[in-house]
Parts: C-alpha cells; sequence; structure tokens
C-alpha cells in the first residue's frame, strides 16, 4: 500500500466552480478514469436520491455495521445516518453531487497519471501518485470536517512536489493553500 499527498488547490462556496475546476484538470490528465464515492448520509430524501444515482452501493450504519449494513441486505433507510461507498461509474459524478444536498462527500478520480511538463521542469507522475479529489460539504477527505463550501485536491507523491501542486492549482485559477492531508489507498 502506498500514500499520495492530497494538497487542497481550490476552496470555493460556489459547487459550480468546484466541479468547473474537476472538470479541468480531468482534462489535463487524460483518460478515462474510475470514480470512488464516499459518502455520509442522514436524510431519508438525499438517501432516496443518491440510491437513484447509485443504485447497489456499499454502505453500512454509522452507528456499527451491526446496527446495519449492505451486506447484511438491511434497508439502508432504516439504518440512517449511514455511510455510504461505490467505485465506478464516472458518469455518476455529477448526478451523485447534484443529489447530495447538504450531505458531506468526497468523489476520488484514479487518473491515469500528472503529465510531464518540460516548461516547467515537471516530471510524469504515474498513476499510483495521480488521484482528484472533490470534497462536497467538506474540507477533508474523510468528511470528518463538514462545512458549506466544497474544497478540490490533487494528489502528488509527497507535500515537497509544490511545484506540481503549483502548476495544477494555476490551470483552475486555484493557490495551493498549505493544506495537505496523506491519503492511504
Amino acid at each position: 500500500m502506498s500514500n499520495s499527498t492530497a494538497a487542497a488547490v481550490l476552496t470555493t462556496t460556489d459547487l459550480a466552480e468546484a466541479i468547473r475546476a474537476v472538470r479541468i484538470l480531468l482534462a489535463i490528465s487524460g483518460g478515462s478514469p474510475e470514480v470512488d464515492y464516499d459518502a455520509r448520509i442522514t436524510s431519508p430524501d438525499v438517501l432516496a436520491r443518491v440510491l437513484h444515482v447509485l443504485p447497489n452501493p456499499d454502505w453500512w450504519s454509522m452507528e456499527g455495521p451491526e446496527r446495519g449494513s449492505a451486506k447484511a441486505g438491511d434497508d439502508p433507510a432504516g439504518c440512517l445516518p449511514i455511510h455510504l461507498s461505490h467505485w465506478g461509474a464516472p458518469d455518476s459524478a455529477e448526478p451523485f453531487i447534484a443529489a447530495l444536498g447538504p450531505e458531506p462527500a468526497a468523489l476520488r478520480w484514479d487518473l491515469d497519471g500528472w503529465p510531464a511538463v518540460p516548461e516547467a521542469q515537471l516530471e510524469l507522475i504515474t498513476e499510483k501518485y495521480a488521484y482528484l479529489t472533490l470534497t462536497v460539504n467538506s474540507r477533508d477527505l474523510y468528511q470528518d470536517e463538514p462545512s458549506q463550501d466544497h474544497t478540490v485536491h490533487v494528489h502528488v507523491r509527497s507535500e515537497i512536489e509544490t511545484d506540481r501542486i503549483g502548476w495544477l492549482a494555476d490551470r483552475i485559477s486555484g493557490r495551493f493553500t498549505g493544506r495537505t492531508e496523506s491519503a492511504p489507498f
């Protein structure tokens, strides 16, 4: 198992701006990445909307899996609040975001890599360290810091790669805030 460093490069209350930034960074990375969905859901209405977008996610009660889980065949609506997780379906990312309302979530795109940028002396970064995360209604990767804004994180090998982080931030009119998190994968 390896870790990447997730660097916050844009925090905004404007969800459309955050989505625009994600689209730009996805275009820079190239390829067609898989997406990991991770959310904390407390509302039956939000749960219904999310299940419409992601019909068979993995989930478990935030009070513990013994209180209810997808593996046990329980009804998630009767086990709220739940932690929901899903993998795949990149075309479901924006509908998932729209379904969330105020609930916190993170979407992580597993990229093919960050490109080499010779004029900036940046080498190719392979998929092992190239991810992109959008946290919705949360500032951190794991929804431990709920907020009313949204943060775009670029993942690199380590926080000392400030040139790469800054170059990516510049592409979305963002800036490296200095805030990083270790992201085990």
